[in-house]
């Protein structure tokens, strides 16, 4: 048989692969596509479509072994390796929600407006950088430097209007009247932020892991420390693209009830936000 015609044989049979969680063998439609420059064709995510909906408690459930499909007949190797896989997926299964979020007190509304106004005096303390010692190349641009996550450097020409505005809100530094240097990478930015903000969500007080924008980049705003701030996920989706104060008025999500553990003394840590 030729190449051409094996290659052929095997597209044609059915692709299948193993869900993460319920460690059944599954066809490829059963799964969502990875997306990414380095995604292949038949890249797909780790758990199945059914899985995906299901609560971490249900995962769990699903994953642990059953005694009564346990084969005794097997080998005894065969029998200790797949114990081994589905006490580990299991173990996998029910970490994330208990062992990576922290535990944190009921937020009051008194505690989430002033970890607000802590974010925002440290923002003040970013002073605008001076700008005036910019000058347009022969091209008419500003040159932007700087580092990849991995640590490769690149550059591009950017507009005048953009480079002054990085510069003043303490994202890049002057290099020469020609030339700005970007100060983080994506990487390095996203943990400067959640770190200045103790990982706490600037709207409605819950653990935060996401970086917002207070002016939407849809308006005009940058990804510049001074314009962003620490967010949960539901607040940074339910916000989208608009303004900070529509959307403090028009009702922030509460934060998640898995986040809080119940205090000891209610009286006195009323008012305290863990951060």
């Amino acid at each position: 048989m030729t190449e051409p015609q094996q290659n052929k044989d095997e597209a044609s049979k059915p692709l299948i692969k193993k869900c993460t969680y319920c460690q059944e063998m599954k066809p490829l439609t059963d799964f969502q596509r990875r997306t990414g420059r380095r995604a292949g064709p038949y890249s797909r995510r780790g758990p199945c479509r059914s899985c995906r909906g299901l609560a971490p408690q249900e995962r769990a459930a699903t994953s642990a072994p059953s005694g009564e499909e346990t084969n005794p007949s097997a080998a005894p190797v065969t029998q200790h390796s797949l114990e081994a896989n589905t006490a580990a997926h299991s173990l996998e299964a029910s970490l994330p929600m208990e062992a990576q979020r922290p535990r944190r007190k009921p937020v009051t509304d008194k505690a989430r407006e002033r970890h607000r106004q802590r974010v925002r005096h440290l923002l003040s303390r970013l002073k605008p950088a001076d700008t005036r010692a910019l000058r347009l190349n022969r091209n008419g641009m500003i040159r932007l430097r700087g580092k990849t996550d991995q640590g490769r450097r690149w550059h591009q020409e950017i507009e005048l209007d953009l480079a002054m505005t990085l510069v003043r809100e303490r994202m890049a530094v002057i290099v020469n009247p020609y030339t700005v240097r970007r100060l983080y990478s994506n990487k390095e930015f996203r943990q400067y932020v959640l770190k200045r903000d103790r990982y706490t969500c600037f709207f409605c007080g819950g653990y935060g892991d996401t970086i917002d924008h207070l002016l939407p980049r849809a308006k005009g705003g940058h990804t510049t420390p001074v314009n962003c701030v620490c967010a949960c996920n539901e607040c940074n989706q339910v916000k989208a693209a608009r303004d900070v104060d529509e959307f403090i008025e028009s009702g922030v999500p509460q934060p998640s009830p898995d986040d809080f553990e119940a205090p000891d003394n209610p009286d006195a840590s009323e008012g305290t936000l863990h951060t």
